[in-house]
């Protein structure tokens, strides 16, 4: 059954966002909050009378749904919803239409900073952030500003989405069409393609250091540089690992992830709900990374011989400074007592990620 939409007001500071919902007499309130998404259903006295009243929102950017609470009190109902990250947001909803029952609240937009002693009046918005002000009075029209910081992304994650899938279908067409021989070929094609790819990846970790992207440092520096390690000093250094078949899998597991990870990423950007995408992209870890990880162990054990019969990276005595190193005795020791417990971090991150985006936190309170 259809609800009635009561009128909302909201304002909001760096951390928070305020809802007033405009409703007396409130029974029964439904309140759901997730990571962008708020829905709220109540019966109470609004504009259209005694009737049932709900409505949904999906928010401009991530919240912190744990932390985030709802009080409903004789007149309305107050929500202090808590911002994922430090900001203010251009907008309220994911969309630039705005509904016609969502008011800006003037007069709680307010800082209690501005405050200085007790006797000191409340600075109002529009005298202190007149062009904060008149950015909110033209939201309320309707007009919206787009962020650079959005383009940056959709170009980006559609670049690399596209360079993955160059890779995908050049594995796929050469196997099909030569079988295990396109294991004797297949580097020569993709090769430097996942190098650069790999490169340009590093530009992720920089985003989340200077806070314009969310998520954690140490997962995507260990993921991101460890791919950048293998390919650099182990892979594109020895011609003879080219040619073989778990290499092929190795790089053919890498970029099917990203071929999931991308657009999942760009329809985060736009605010755009694709269920299958984000079951996919929380679950096909499952199969994946095992795989993955074992090819990467594989390939380093592999190298192993190649590296002591090239001396690669080893410094042999004599020498100036009686010195020796051995970049395959490296190897060995990262393979036996780091890589097992590697693997179950980065699977644990990934379990940790899942249910977090696929759980939700409802409240149910009465007066």
């Amino acid at each position: 059954m259809p609800h009635l939409n009561p009128f909302v007001y909201w304002a909001q500071n760096e951390e928070t966002i305020f809802l007033k919902i405009d409703l007396k007499d409130v029974k029964n309130p439904d309140i759901k909050f997730e990571e962008r998404y708020f829905q709220f259903e109540a019966q109470g006295v609004g504009a259209h009378g005694n009737e049932n009243y709900g409505f949904s929102l999906d928010f401009y950017s991530e919240i912190n749904y744990d932390a985030s609470v709802c009080k409903v009190l004789g007149s309305k109902i107050d929500c202090n919803i808590v911002k994922a990250k430090k900001s203010w947001w251009p907008r309220l909803t994911s969309k630039p239409q705005k509904p016609g029952w969502l008011k800006i609240d003037f007069d709680r937009w307010q800082s209690e900073d501005d405050l200085n002693s007790e006797d000191e009046k409340l600075r109002d918005i529009r005298d202190d952030y007149a062009d904060l002000y008149e950015r909110l009075k033209k939201e309320e029209f309707g007009y919206t500003k787009e962020d650079l910081k959005k383009v940056y992304f959709i170009i980006y994650n559609l670049a690399m989405f596209v360079g993955f899938t160059y890779v995908v279908a050049i594995q796929s067409v050469c196997y099909l069409r030569d079988g295990a021989d396109s294991f004797l070929e297949f580097y020569n094609a993709i090769g430097s393609v996942m190098k650069y790819l790999h490169f340009f990846q590093f530009s992720e970790i920089i985003l989340i250091l200077i806070g314009w992207r969310s998520g954690a440092v140490l997962p995507a520096f260990m993921q991101i540089v460890g791919r950048l390690l293998v390919i650099n000093l182990l892979i594109d250094p020895e011609p003879r690992l080219h040619k073989e078949g778990v290499l092929f899998l190795l790089y053919f597991i890498w970029s099917s992830i990203e071929l999931i990870r991308y657009p999942y990423y760009i329809t985060q950007v736009c605010n755009i709900k694709v269920p299958l995408l984000k079951w996919l992209r929380y679950n096909v870890w499952i199969v994946s990374y095992p795989i993955g990880f074992t090819c990467e162990a594989i390939v380093m054990y592999t190298c192993i011989p190649y590296l002591e019969e090239s001396k690669r990276f080893s410094v042999s005595m004599p020498n100036a400074y009686n010195f020796s190193f051995s970049f395959a005795a490296v190897i060995r020791v990262f393979l036996l007592t780091c890589m097992f417990p590697l693997a179950v971090f980065l699977m644990t991150h990934m379990y940790r990620a899942k249910v977090k985006k696929f759980s939700s936190k409802s409240w149910e309170k009465t007066k």
